[in-house]
C-alpha cells in the first residue's frame, strides 16, 4: 500500500477568490461547530444531566452512566464515517454534508426538549441515548465531507483552509464553556438543575437552520463520479489504505484526547478538586478561545514548513508538559493554576491540532478521501476522546493514580501520536 502523501492529481485547479473561499470556510464551519458544540455543552453539563436522566444512589456511578453514554455515543461514529463519508466520495461532499447537519440539529432538539426522569421514568434516559446515537451517527459524517470539501478546494493551502475544522470546534467549545461560566454565576443550583442546563442545548437547536440555509448555497469543488465508474470506497480504503488509516489514527489521538480533557475539566473540578464548577468553565473557555485562535495561524505555518515538522515539534512540548502540569493542578489547585494549566494545554493542542486535518487528507487519494478521513477520524475520537472522561474516571478510583489520572492517559496518548506523525515522516522521506 502507498500513502497518497501529496494527495494525488488536484481536483480544482486553485483559483478561488477570497469571498468564495470565506464563504466556504462559514460553510463548512457552521455546521462543524453545531456538530461539536453539542457535544461539549452535553459533557460540560454531565453533572447536571446525570441527576435529570441518570439517578443513582451513588454521585459517581450517575457520573459514569451520563459519561458512559456519551463515549457510548461515539461508537456508532465509525458507521457514520463510513456511511456518509461513502455517501459523500459517491454524491459529492454536499450532499453528505446537508444530511449530517440536519441529523445532528433533530438530536439536538429532542435533548433540549426531553422530559427528566422523574417525569416519565426509564423512557429519559433511553430516548437520550438514541439522540446520542443520531448525533453520534451525524458527526461521524461531518468531518470526512467538510475536510474533503475545503481541501479540495483550494489544494494549495490545505493547512489553513483545513484547519478551520478544528478552529471552528474551538468556536464550538468556547460557546459551550462560556454558557457554563455564565449560568453557574447567573442562576442557583437549584433552577440550574431544573430548567438552565437546557438553554444551551435550545441555542444550539437555532444553529442548525443557518447552517443549513449557508451550505445549500455552496457547491462541490468537482461533481460527483458517474454511476458505475467507481468501485466501493469502503472496500479501497479497508483493503488497501489500512496503513494511510492507522497512522491518521495515530496522529489524531493526542489531540482529541487533550480536547476531550477541557471537555472533563468542570466535571473533574467539582469532583476531583472540590472547587467551584465555573472555575473549570472558565479554565475550559480560555482553551477553547486559544484553539478557535491558533488553529489557523498553526495550519498557514504548516503550509510554509511542513506538517510533521511542525506537529512533531508541539507533540514533544506536550509530552514534557503534560505532567508538570497535572502535579501543579493538583498540588495548588487554586483557580488561577487551573486557568494557567489548562490554558498552556490547549495553547499546545491547538498549535499541534492546526495543520492535523490536511495531514490526514494527504494520506488519502481523492477517490476515497471523504471514506478514509471518515473513518480513522471517528475511530481516532471515539478511542481517544470519547472515552477518555469515562476512563479519567474510573482510573481516578485507583488510590496509587487518583487525582493524576488525565497526566497518565495523555502522556501514553502523547507518545502513540508521536511514534505515528515519526512513521509518516520516514515513509514520506523513503
Amino acid at each position: 500500500m502507498t500513502l497518497s502523501t501529496t494527495s494525488a492529481t488536484p481536483v480544482h485547479d486553485g483559483t478561488v477568490d477570497k469571498k468564495n473561499i470565506t464563504r466556504l470556510i462559514v460553510a463548512t464551519s457552521v455546521g462543524n461547530a453545531l456538530e461539536w458544540y453539542d457535544i461539549s455543552v452535553y459533557a460540560y453539563f454531565a453533572v447536571y444531566l446525570s441527576k435529570a436522566f441518570f439517578p443513582a444512589n451513588d454521585p459517581t456511578t450517575s457520573l459514569l452512566l451520563t459519561f458512559g453514554s456519551f463515549g457510548l455515543s461515539f461508537l456508532i461514529r465509525p458507521i457514520g464515517g463510513v456511511v456518509l463519508g461513502a455517501y459523500a466520495d459517491r454524491h459529492g461532499r454536499k450532499a453528505s454534508l446537508m444530511l449530517s447537519i440536519v441529523l445532528m440539529t433533530a438530536g439536538t432538539l429532542v435533548l433540549a426538549l426531553m422530559p427528566t426522569y422523574q417525569t416519565i421514568g426509564i423512557l429519559a434516559p433511553i430516548a437520550v441515548m438514541l439522540a446520542r446515537l443520531v448525533q453520534g451517527f451525524s458527526a461521524g459524517g461531518e468531518f470526512g465531507s467538510s475536510t474533503a470539501f475545503l481541501v479540495e478546494h483550494m489544494p494549495e493551502r490545505r493547512g489553513f483552509v483545513a484547519s478551520w475544522q478544528f478552529a471552528s470546534q474551538g468556536v464550538s467549545g468556547l460557546l459551550g464553556a462560556g454558557f457554563g461560566a455564565l449560568l453557574t454565576s447567573l442562576m442557583s443550583p437549584e433552577d440550574l438543575q431544573a430548567w438552565g442546563w437546557r438553554l444551551p442545548f435550545l441555542f444550539g437547536v437555532l444553529i442548525g437552520p443557518v447552517g443549513i440555509y449557508i451550505r445549500n448555497h455552496v457547491e462541490d469543488a468537482t461533481p460527483p463520479p458517474a454511476a458505475g465508474k467507481q468501485g466501493s470506497p469502503v472496500r479501497e480504503v479497508l483493503t488497501r489504505q489500512k496503513l494511510a488509516t492507522l497512522l491518521a489514527i495515530g496522529a489524531l489521538a493526542v489531540s482529541t484526547a487533550v480536547n476531550y480533557l477541557i471537555v472533563y475539566m468542570p466535571t473533574y473540578v467539582v469532583k476531583t478538586l472540590n472547587l467551584a464548577p465555573s472555575v473549570g468553565f472558565i479554565a475550559a473557555f480560555a482553551a477553547q478561545t486559544a484553539v478557535a485562535l491558533l488553529a489557523p495561524i498553526a495550519g498557514l505555518v504548516s503550509d510554509k514548513i511542513g506538517r510533521t515538522t511542525h506537529m512533531i515539534l508541539f507533540a514533544l512540548l506536550l509530552l514534557v508538559s503534560i505532567f508538570p502540569a497535572f502535579l501543579l493542578l493538583t498540588g495548588k489547585p487554586t483557580p488561577m493554576i487551573i486557568l494557567l494549566g489548562v490554558l498552556w494545554l490547549g495553547v499546545l493542542k491547538s498549535l499541534y491540532y492546526g495543520p492535523l486535518a490536511a495531514l490526514m487528507s494527504e494520506l488519502f487519494p481523492p477517490a476515497t478521501r471523504a471514506t478514509g478521513l471518515g473513518l480513522s477520524y471517528n475511530i481516532g475520537v471515539t478511542l481517544f476522546g470519547g472515552m477518555g472522561p469515562a476512563i479519567m474516571t474510573w482510573m481516578g478510583g485507583f488510590a496509587l493514580i487518583g487525582e493524576l489520572a488525565p497526566g497518565y492517559y495523555l502522556t501514553a496518548v502523547c507518545i502513540l501520536s508521536l511514534g505515528a506523525l515519526f512513521t509518516i515522516r520516514r515513509m514520506r522521506l523513503a
